[in-house]
């Protein structure tokens, strides 16, 4: 009778093989499952995708509405729409969102389609402007179609209805800071929180006051941030205007001038509810490096000049927080009807040149960038085509015959290549 030999424990030398090449495919994928979980988490490669919200209503492409400036000595009318444009997406570009630092470059675009956006590109803009005139457009789209190009988007809002008269209301400043919550959770990376409420048009008779505008920033503000920590919130830019004559009218019917509001802000402790102090300057007819010479009245008023506007708002508020311009331009009649037949009230801009014009937006962009008290520069505007007795067009700086020259100035500067 025979036996076979018993076998020994354990496994072969083929077996073994085989175990470690299991074992090491079966590390190799429960490695890359966990890494694509993870990387799936943190949003993959685009860090900067926005949060997005459920529409409003109406469209994010709508053309905006925007105020622009008389001089100084008169109180500024109310402007109207920039013409309707069928608006076309701008073509994305690579890249990511630029940073915030210390200054940034922009301009106001006539809708959210951005139609110039390659001019706003090679000025050196890395902002883009829109404005709210109600509270019903959605600007959803606009902020997308903003952050696919790389580009940053404030979007400034003020009511233009007859809803607007009931601001100091609690009723309305909840409505009011749910559109702004809106805007934060769909991405806007800035809001300015009303514009020029310290005149009548912009604010309820009686009640136009820098404490009285407080009130509101004080109680949208942390909601916004409550929606979005990153988005910057600014205050509202007020009318540069001495038509008070340094102070309001009686009872406070018409309005005040923008030195004595903001003073009546820091008062009532506006500055710890911003991120930025909202500013404009559309009246220039000299170089902003000029402290003097304004031929028009009144040649001796901060809103005069560049300059002046810079250090009467950065000492009024205490230089508690950087500027913004949500608005800068330099209007100049140029390739359009006669400023002094078309709009009269603006017929103090009528020798100035588009060189002038290109100009003077690289000198005040070299000052701002270079001051350490400005933080944003909105150029108003980029591509407006209105011009009557409110000559929007005149102040873009896209020409009515598509040339921009101040477009290779301001790159210049910028430093575009």
């Amino acid at each position: 009778m025979s036996f076979s030999p018993k076998q020994k424990p354990g496994l072969s030398p083929m077996q073994t093989r085989y175990l470690i090449i299991a074992w090491v495919a079966a590390s190799i994928i429960v490695g890359f499952c966990t890494f694509a979980a993870i990387f799936a988490a943190g949003g993959g490669m685009d860090v900067f995708t926005t949060p997005t919200a459920k529409a409003v209503t109406g469209n994010g492409t709508a053309a905006p509405k925007s105020v622009t400036q008389l001089p100084s000595t008169a109180a500024p009318a109310a402007s109207k729409a920039p013409a309707q444009t069928q608006p076309v997406a701008s073509q994305p570009t690579q890249g990511g969102l630029p940073p915030v630092g210390n200054f940034g470059l922009g301009g106001q675009a006539i809708h959210g389609g951005f139609p110039s956006m390659a001019s706003m590109k090679k000025s050196g803009m890395t902002w883009v402007k829109l404005q709210a005139s109600d509270l019903k457009v959605d600007f959803g789209p606009a902020i997308d179609n903003a952050h696919k190009n790389n580009i940053r988007i404030l979007i400034s809002v003020v009511d233009k209805t007859e809803e607007r008269y009931k601001v100091a209301s609690p009723e309305y400043q909840q409505k009011f800071a749910t559109y702004l919550v809106t805007l934060a959770k769909q991405g806007a990376d800035a809001i300015e929180v009303w514009n020029e409420m310290n005149l009548e048009r912009e604010w309820p008779k009686g009640q136009i006051s820098g404490e009285s505008y407080t009130k509101l920033l004080k109680f949208v503000y942390p909601q916004i941030k409550i929606a979005n920590p990153n988005t910057i919130v600014i205050i509202g830019a007020p009318s540069p205007t001495g038509f008070f004559g340094g102070g309001c009218d009686a009872n406070r019917q018409q309005g005040c001038d923008d030195k004595p509001f903001l003073e009546e802000m820091v008062r009532a402790g506006a500055f710890d509810f911003a991120d930025c102090t909202g500013i404009h300057y559309n009246e220039g007819i000299l170089p902003p490096s000029a402290t003097s010479g304004d031929p028009r009245g009144n040649s001796t008023h901060y809103t005069r000049y560049y300059s002046s506007m810079v250090d009467t708002y950065w000492k009024a508020t205490g230089a508690k927080k950087p500027l913004c311009f949500t608005e800068l331009g330099y209007l100049t009649g140029d390739g359009y009807p006669d400023l002094t037949k078309t709009a009269p009230t603006f017929s103090w801009a009528s020798k100035t040149t588009i060189a002038q014009q290109a100009q003077w937006l690289a000198e005040a962009v070299t000052l701002a960038r270079d001051s350490g008290k400005v933080k944003l520069l909105i150029v108003f505007n980029v591509d407006f085509v209105t011009y009557d007795s409110d000559p929007q067009a005149g102040y873009a700086i896209i020409r009515k015959d598509g040339s921009c020259p101040a477009c290779d100035t301001l790159g210049k500067v910028m430093g575009v290549k």
